[in-house]
């Protein structure tokens, strides 16, 4: 599923649809989608979803990246700090443009809103949100 060299058919159309949607990728997607900058680190989106391993965290958003939905995003070594995360994840265009086309970004303004109004949000959490994002996102 290489959502990169273009979906054209339906049958791979709907095997990614299926694969997005199953519940802790959908889930996943949703985090990046609510986050301010679209584009959290993996510690956020492991603070995020509690009731999902830290590795299973992990490994969906591999497979997201394998498929081409998602993209991982580093910051350059002069802009990094120590104890601060480096690598963010937010959607590739070409996964942004499925999920549109699957209207599966209708609830994108609102998830943002529900992001808005968590107030027992980790303070680690809290602080990981204003670190800098590199610039090309």
């Amino acid at each position: 599923m290489d959502a990169g060299s273009g979906i054209v058919d339906d049958t791979t159309s709907r095997e990614l649809v299926h694969f997005i949607t199953q519940q802790t990728r959908f889930s996943l997607i949703s985090d990046i989608l609510a986050h301010p900058q679209q584009h959290p680190s993996m510690c956020e989106l492991e603070e995020l979803n509690p009731s999902v391993s830290e590795a299973a965290v992990y490994k969906n958003v591999q497979k997201l990246i394998d498929a081409g939905i998602v993209e991982e995003v580093a910051l350059d070594d002069n802009q990094r700090r120590q104890g601060y995360p480096w690598k963010f994840y937010g959607l590739t265009e070409e996964g942004r443009e499925f999920l549109e086309e699957h209207n599966l970004l209708a609830a994108e303004e609102t998830l943002q809103q529900i992001y808005d109004t968590i107030s027992d949000k980790p303070e680690k959490m809290v602080k990981y949100e204003n670190v800098p994002r590199p610039d090309d996102v």
